[in-house]
């Protein structure tokens, strides 16, 4: 029996080994191993140019290790964020700028790092059913907006002199015509539903909160309207008396409201 046990067991030796060199044959080679971190970035930088957006996050991340403590790895970390970005990957790559940020404070692209931080969440590509749709950002969810005016905010303020600030005061101002606007939509859409206090809440906010933006003429005439609608004249006329003084020429006070083409997918 002991001998029968021995001889039973040598082929499971033999196998146990057999596996184990097979598994040593198939261990993934590291072709960046002999590479000099410039090459390893420019490899990168290749790769996203070519579309390749995972195999140039897995190039800079090996980068941000092997040049640690450099310059290089700081770029190699910021360049992370921006593929990730171009590749669609939004949480990602604000996950890497919040990590750059706060390992990184006295960086000298912080500037850049808000810049693509406001970028990322800024979004304004609807992509095709938006565009079907016929929805634009301000019928969106506003919390990525408001992100990234704070984004870029941060930016003109601290770095007013960066080559990134004029765009960003650009994306700053169309932000806030677009929040304006989001309020304009949720106060038109209950005037529409007879919710007229609703209404002027809602018209009230966007009045208050954005200074100047196109929006609030149409904001007022919701006032204008939803006071009448509440028998409340007295309101009603000093809306209107603000109306008319800011917009004479406005086409509500002749037309009343703009018709809005129904959305494709609107069939009833």
């Amino acid at each position: 029996m002991k001998l029968t046990s021995r001889l039973s067991a040598v082929p499971l030796c033999v196998l146990g080994s057999v596996l184990v060199l097979s598994a040593c044959s198939t261990t993934t080679k590291d072709e960046t191993a002999g590479w000099s971190p410039n090459r390893i970035y420019s490899e990168a930088t290749d790769e996203r140019a070519a579309g390749n957006f995972e195999k140039s996050v897995t190039l800079l991340e090996k980068l941000e290790g092997r040049a640690a403590g450099t310059p290089l790895a700081q770029q190699a970390q910021i360049d992370k964020a921006y593929t990730q970005y171009k590749a669609g990957e939004q949480a990602q790559a604000l996950a890497t700028l919040d990590r750059f940020q706060k390992l990184h404070p006295t960086s000298p692209a912080m500037d850049y790092a808000l810049y693509l931080k406001g970028l990322v969440n800024f979004n304004d590509n609807l992509g095709l059913f938006g565009s079907l749709a016929r929805q634009d950002l301000s019928e969106r969810d506003q919390k990525a907006a408001k992100e990234s005016f704070e984004a870029f905010r941060e930016l003109v303020t601290r770095f007013p002199d960066s080559r990134y600030s004029p765009d960003a005061r650009d994306r700053m101002t169309y932000i806030v015509n677009s929040l304006a606007q989001y309020e304009v939509h949720v106060a038109r859409y209950y005037y529409s539903r007879g919710a007229y206090l609703a209404a002027v809440n809602r018209a009230q906010t966007a009045l208050s909160d954005y200074v100047n933006a196109p929006a609030l003429e149409e904001a007022l005439f919701i006032m204008v309207r939803s006071y009448e609608a509440l028998g409340l004249t007295q309101l009603r006329d000093d809306a209107q008396r603000v109306m008319v003084a800011n917009y004479p020429q406005s086409e509500y006070l002749t037309n009343g409201f703009k018709a809005k083409d129904d959305p494709w997918w609107k069939i009833w």
